[in-house]
């Protein structure tokens, strides 16, 4: 029995250790290594891709999803037109963080492409691309926050429910003026 668990902790061992290996292959023909063509579009087009999540579940929605739930929401046309401006005026920010992070990035693949880079050419690469990716969370997360003022308690609360994060049991922190 010890035999036989041992062989299966090794051929276990042998496949991780495969797996690592191959684990990028397919992707050496990439324009930009570290971005698929996937990433690359959403950065481009100011994707949430995620990045807001903190702000989503903690009763922060964020103006595309109330826009599309706005009747159910029952928005008045105020609000509509204050959510419509929020969120226009947050895409053109995050489409050009969005581009400024892939040129970043492409920056980066061209020091690695030249075969010889110094520790101070990739330090301030990285720094630029780890600011600009903070950059891009910021705009998606302060959206949330703003959206959030111009929505009332209850609303709020339907939003939750009807993107499925209401449990009855969730708090809606502090008072907000409507």
């Amino acid at each position: 029995m010890k035999r036989l668990a041992s062989i299966f902790v090794l051929a276990a061992a042998a496949s991780a250790a495969h797996a690592q290996h191959t684990g990028y292959s397919g992707q050496e023909s990439r324009d930009i290594k570290a971005l698929s063509a996937e990433e690359i579009k959403q950065y481009l087009s100011g994707a949430g891709m995620g990045f807001a999540k903190s702000a989503e579940l903690n009763h922060f929605p964020g103006p595309m999803h109330v826009l599309e739930l706005a009747d159910r929401l029952g928005l008045s046309g105020a609000q509509r037109d204050a959510t419509r401006r929020l969120m226009d005026a947050h895409k053109a920010e995050a489409r050009a963080i969005g581009a400024k992070l892939v040129d970043a990035e492409r920056s980066l693949e061209a020091l690695f492409r030249k075969g010889e880079l110094e520790q101070a050419s990739l330090a301030d690469a990285v720094r630029r691309i780890a600011s600009l990716q903070g950059d891009y969370r910021l705009s998606h997360l302060e959206t949330h926050r703003r959206m959030r003022a111009l929505l009332t308690d209850e609303q709020v609360k339907r939003y939750d429910a009807l993107r499925g994060y209401a449990s009855g049991e969730t708090a809606h922190p502090g008072k907000h003026r409507h």
